[in-house]
């Protein structure tokens, strides 16, 4: 499938359902699940061979229907409504689209939002997404996978924070927080205190205690939440993101936006640095002739 064609008209599309998606969620409370979607959509990318990724694939029977994907099909449903009214955006940005407006819409950090995604129906073999019952080994291999680190692991975990686990989707049940529609740093508060009564905590929660490169950002996160919104932010849109530049125009021009505003910056600096020591060097030969002439009349 094509590309989408990023101009006026696609942009305005995306605003427009970015507004249909804070309604829609705010009516159904279901931010929680259509941030899962856009994860699972995102998460099945490998850095090695290119292949998964935010692409849309999700929505094919084949890909949703995979045991990680329980319960996904009610988030997919939901994105119908919002694409039969924009039919111009693609599965891939709306996916993306919804599980940053779950995030902005229960209070967490707003994350830039880059339109272009391709659709694809090639999914992914079963198998990519993590598994709560593993431990912190699993979480590296899976997200070294994807081309992401330890920070963006731990950061990214913090979305816990939303939602509930439900016994016939993964086999456990509950809630990692009190509240479960509020998006904030209570789940990494949670983790510190260990085993709580009423309190979700899978070995994969545990994975981010015991391991010592994963702690320090616990810690961090659990005392800080503006540190952890903004790393939070950064590791959704790398994950929204992932595959796209080899893929979507859109993104491989907003790279090399990037890298000429970068050289532009660095080029500017040069030329300020450069006309400093002609500023020092002039004054310097000004200094050196006084002193000279000075000299003269003494001598004289």
């Amino acid at each position: 499938m094509p590309a989408p064609i990023v101009d006026d008209e696609y942009k305005k599309s995306i605003e427009k359902a970015r507004r249909s998606l804070r309604a829609f969620i705010a009516e159904k409370n279901c931010a929680p699940i259509m941030l899962r979607l856009a994860w699972h959509d995102a998460g099945t990318y490998d850095v090695n061979t290119k292949t998964g990724g935010p692409n849309g694939s999700i929505r094919a029977e084949r890909e949703y229907s995979h045991g990680a994907n329980a319960g996904l099909k009610i988030a997919i449903d939901f994105c119908e409504g919002i694409k039969a009214k924009y039919p111009v955006i693609t599965y891939a940005d709306l996916y993306q689209l919804a599980g940053v407006v779950a995030v902005e819409v229960t209070g967490g950090p707003s994350i830039e939002f880059v339109p272009g995604r391709k659709d694809s129906l090639a999914s992914p073999p079963e198998g990519r997404l993590p598994d709560a019952k593993k431990g912190a080994p699993h979480l590296k291999d899976i997200f070294y996978r994807m081309g992401l680190s330890d920070k963006e692991i731990v950061a990214l975990s913090g979305a816990h924070t939303l939602g509930r686990a439900h016994k016939d989707r993964s086999g456990f049940e509950g809630a990692w927080t009190a509240n479960p529609l509020k998006f904030d740093n209570s789940y990494f508060q949670e983790l510190l205190k260990g085993e709580s009564e009423g309190q979700l905590l899978l070995p994969s929660d545990k994975a981010l205690l015991e391991d010592p490169s994963f702690r320090p950002f616990v810690e961090l996160y659990a005392k800080d939440e503006e540190k952890f919104f903004s790393d939070y932010a950064e590791s959704h849109k790398k994950l929204s993101e992932l595959g796209c530049k080899a893929t979507s125009p859109a993104f491989a021009a907003e790279s090399a936006s990037s890298k000429s505003a970068i050289e532009a910056y660095q080029g500017t600096s040069a030329l300020l640095g450069q006309a400093t020591v002609g500023v020092v060097v002039a004054g310097l030969v000004v200094a050196l002739s006084y002193l000279y002439e000075t000299k003269r009349k003494i001598i004289k």
